[in-house]
């Protein structure tokens, strides 16, 4: 009987660590660069290949300030992550291009990945966010 309560409680102890949330990271991206304070800088995080420019694991905005812009994310599990962010000058919630699909609005990626013939693969931009935490930068072009 006494070994049965001991389980249980052993068990829901276990239950209760396995709700609970890891230890949190923060993350925090200085975007430098930054032609105006017009608008917003949008950033999409991803935490896997999979989803890389598809499904961000989490998003953010920040008002724009000319020099630098300071984003960050808080509470993320350790783990494997990359981002794309860009200024969104004129308000209007997307990233604006010409005709043949250039971005016309500044934008980087994590690492200041850069691609040969569009955005850089997950590989490039990728990076390590340890539990606690980072502080990392980035150069809007």
């Amino acid at each position: 009987m006494r070994s049965t309560r001991l389980a249980a409680a052993v068990l829901s102890i276990m239950s209760i660590l396995a709700l609970s949330p890891a230890a949190a990271a923060d993350l925090k991206i200085a975007v430098t660069g930054v032609s105006s304070a017009d608008g917003q800088i949008m950033v999409a995080l991803y935490n896997s290949a999979e989803t890389y420019l598809g499904k961000p694991f989490r998003t953010a905005a920040a008002p724009a300030v000319k020099g630098a812009t300071q984003i960050e994310f808080k509470d993320l599990p350790a783990g494997d992550y990359a981002f794309s962010l860009y200024h969104d000058a004129n308000a209007n919630g997307k990233m604006d291009s010409n005709l043949i699909g250039i971005p016309t609005e500044d934008y980087a990626f994590s690492n200041n990945a850069m691609g040969k013939f569009g955005p850089p693969d997950y590989a490039a931009a990728r990076f390590a966010l340890p539990a606690a935490g980072a502080a990392t930068s980035v150069n809007v072009r």
